[in-house]
């Protein structure tokens, strides 16, 4: 106990040395600061080097905005816009009818089309005492959206069980494959599976556009010899699909054979066939080039004595100034037009929309 207290008392001279002799020289130094530790950790941490393993998270990518048809109608509009602004000025006449009826008939809506059209809009000025040209082209604007909304629904179709199938006809030139490839993309962007078959043996150059849009977009692609049977390819496409559990089944077929009797045979066969496979065909598509006019329509009347048609796809709407060819094939034939081309890129393939479609005619 003696040694701990004689050992405290040296402790203490020793620090009042130490102390006596700091007076004496400079200024005793400054204590540390105590910084509070939430403070501190909050400095080491903005100090600390970033973690090489923090996911940087990329702003999301926006779709490209959707085709606008009054864009893309400007040829359509055009060949009926001063006949339609003479009219807004005028009163109603037979120089009115006369007008309007060469306006309709010279933007391809066929002479069938337009001889209705007309009949029931004189019923309508009649019955509704309509006077000036303002008042005729809004009812000839609400007689055409009736006219290409009295038909069955425009949705492309799907099968209860999977693969759906659809057949894409057309005559060579019209953009067949390019179809096929565009509407792949958008399936697939949608989340579906999709396996093409390149139906068209008769034209190699066909079955290497078909496969450049499957890498493209992620499709499987089914080919077949040059010049081999074109159900074969189509029965052994839907098969594959089946077996892998895709989706669809896009098919292309041929666009010319020797003969028109041949193709249509040729047609008849490839519906058989897929008929028997393990899918199920929902549509039959027939590609039109819109800028073929009422030589379209022709076209449509010959394929749909071969196989029934679902639907068309009018391409190069964008291009074309006989945008009319819609009110025809829906006169002549009852077939909806389902989806049309406003451009080159993929996004440009569209559902048809009566309402903008119309619109755009009148804008």
């Amino acid at each position: 106990m003696l040694e701990r207290i004689e050992e405290r008392e040296r402790l203490e001279r020793e620090a009042a040395e130490r102390l006596a002799e700091g007076k004496g020289g400079a200024e005793a130094p400054t204590p540390p600061v105590e910084v509070p530790d939430a403070l501190a950790a909050a400095v080491e941490e903005a100090l600390a080097p970033a973690d090489a393993d923090v996911e940087v998270v990329e702003p999301p990518v926006e779709a490209p905005p959707k085709p606008r048809f009054r864009d893309r109608l400007g040829k359509a509009r055009d060949k009926l816009s001063g006949v339609f602004g003479s009219l807004r000025k005028a009163k109603i006449d037979d120089e009115t009818w006369d007008d309007l009826e060469a306006a309709l008939i010279g933007a391809d809506v066929g002479v069938e089309a337009t001889t209705d059209l007309i009949e029931h809009l004189q019923g309508r000025v009649k019955a509704e005492g309509l006077t000036d040209g303002e008042q005729l082209l809004d009812a000839l604007k609400d007689e055409m959206k009736l006219r290409l909304t009295t038909v069955s629904a425009r949705d492309l179709a799907f099968a209860p069980e999977a693969p759906t199938v659809w057949l894409f006809v057309g005559v060579n030139g019209v953009g067949k494959t390019t179809t096929i490839g565009k509407l792949g993309k958008r399936e697939i962007d949608d989340g579906r599976t999709v396996v093409m078959a390149a139906g068209d043996t008769f034209r190699a150059a066909a079955a290497e556009q078909l496969q450049m849009w499957a890498d493209r977009c992620g499709a499987e692609c089914v080919r077949g010899n040059e010049g081999g049977d074109p159900s074969a390819v189509i029965f052994d496409a839907i098969e594959s699909a089946a077996a892998r559990g895709a989706d669809l089944v896009l098919a292309d077929t041929a666009g010319r054979l020797h003969t028109k009797v041949n193709l249509m045979e040729e047609l008849r066969k490839v519906r058989r066939v897929a008929d028997k496979g393990a899918g199920t065909v929902t549509e039959v598509l027939l590609v039109l080039d819109a800028t073929t006019g009422q030589n379209g329509l022709v076209q449509a009347q010959q394929f749909t004595e071969a196989v029934e048609i679902t639907g068309v796809v009018l391409t190069k709407l964008d291009g074309s100034a006989k945008g009319g060819i819609v009110f025809a094939i829906q006169q002549n034939l009852g077939i909806p037009v389902k989806l049309v081309g406003l451009g080159e890129s993929a996004e440009d393939l569209v559902p048809f929309d009566v309402d903008e479609f119309v619109d755009a005619l009148f804008a």
